[in-house]
Order: C-alpha cells, then structure tokens, then sequence
C-alpha cells in the first residue's frame, strides 16, 4: 500500500509538473526527478562540458601558434557556456519536441557553446579553416552569417562540430556549436539579444530598424579595419 501511494504521489506530481506552462528552474530540476533523469541528465551535460573544454583547447593551441607566427593574436577572447535545463526545456518546447534526454542529444546542436570574439573578419575564416581540418572533427553544419547577414543584420560565422571525448571504457562523438565574430559584431549581438527578449519594449520596430542601420555600420568599420591593418603589415 505504501509503495502504491508513493507510486500514485510520483505519478500526480509528475502530472501536475507537466500541465505548467511558465516554468521556474526549480520546477524543471523537480520534473527531472520526478522522470527519473536527473542523473542521466547530469550525466549527458558532463559529457557536453568536456566536449567544450576539448575545442576549448585546440583553439587556445592555434592561438598560441599562430600568434607566434603573425606576431598577433588571431582572437581576443573566448566565452563558454552549458545551456540551462530551464533554457534547452524552452527550447524544445518552441520546437515542440518532448523534453528528454534523447530529444535533447539528436535536436539540439547548440546544448555546448563557444564564442570566439577576434579583431578582424579575416581572422575569423582562418580559425574557422583551421579548427575544420583537424582529423578528429567532424563538421555537420556550417552558417555563414557574415556573408549572408540575417534579416535582423545578425553576422557572425557558426560551425557545429562534433569532437570525440575519451572516458573510462570507451569514447564518445559529442557536438559544440562554436561562433566566431568581431568585437563589433559580438558588442552588436549583445545589445539585439537584450531586446529580443525584453517585453513590452517602446517603438520596436524604430529600434529594430535602428539595429539594422547600425550592423550595416559595423560591416563597413569591420572590412576598413582589416584594410588598415593589411596597410600597416605591408610596409
């Protein structure tokens, strides 16, 4: 009797959690207990997070490499990140795909992120052709924002890569979507990323048009950059 009713509680519970709509961090942590993923979700993002620091790595490799090489740097800084159980749970249901383990693995490309933030444009193709022919990527996609922007005036290049992680028993193929842009265009993604998800927001379609404008703008100061250092190298 005791086990039915905590068999009847699990299953209420778990009923419940699924009729919500707008759902906090907490309640998605519950619903993966409830389901009895929480482990195997930690585990899945452990091997996300290590398939991160794996690219992680070999970017930090070419950097130092080809710093000593063109006597700069080819990129300013790199950020990392693991998406939220609350962030993929929104995800999928824009997707409208069940929230599990399996959906999350065989949808979701972008669960492991690298933004690489270099100076200038041409930079950004040469990581891009070098992080490509290491032999033990595989390249699934690739988008080319800085060649076709989209319609917001976005740019930024995206790969999604699949990278081998090696565990106690055995290795494993992992994605990580790794972004590269300039200065310019991640200072720019920043500022539409705010708005995009700030409600209620005053003349939108004026400061949507006024993004636009202004990543036109930053295109022409990113190519007169690079021309300017081309100058400089060659004298």
């Amino acid at each position: 009797m005791e086990r039915d009713k905590k068999a009847a509680d699990k299953l209420a519970g778990h009923i419940s959690l699924l009729d919500l709509k707008n759902r906090t961090p907490e309640q998605i942590d519950d619903l993966l207990r409830f389901t009895d993923q929480m482990r195997p979700f930690q585990e899945l993002m452990m091997k996300y997070e290590c398939a991160m620091y794996e690219v992680r790595t070999k970017l930090d490799v070419l950097n130092k490499e080809l710093s000593l090489k063109n006597n700069r740097n080819p990129f300013e800084s790199i950020k990392t990140r693991i998406k939220s159980p609350i962030s993929l749970y929104e995800k999928m249901q824009r997707k409208g795909l069940d929230f599990s383990l399996d959906n999350i693995r065989d949808n979701i490309s972008d669960v492991a992120g690298i933004r690489v933030i270099c100076s200038f444009v041409d930079d950004i193709y040469m990581l891009a052709d070098c992080l490509k022919e290491q032999d033990d990527i595989r390249v699934l996609e690739i988008k080319d924002y800085i060649a076709c922007p989209k319609p917001s005036g976005y740019r930024s290049l995206h790969l999604i890569i699949e990278i081998p992680i090696f565990l106690t028993h055995y290795k494993e193929y992992m994605r990580v979507e790794v972004q590269f842009r300039t200065i310019a265009m991640d200072f720019w993604a920043s500022l539409e990323h705010k708005m995009k998800y700030k409600k209620d927001i005053k003349d939108a379609e004026t400061i949507s048009e006024d993004l636009r404008f202004s990543a036109d703008l930053i295109n022409q100061l990113d190519r007169r950059m690079q021309q300017i250092r081309e100058k400089i190298e060659d004298k």
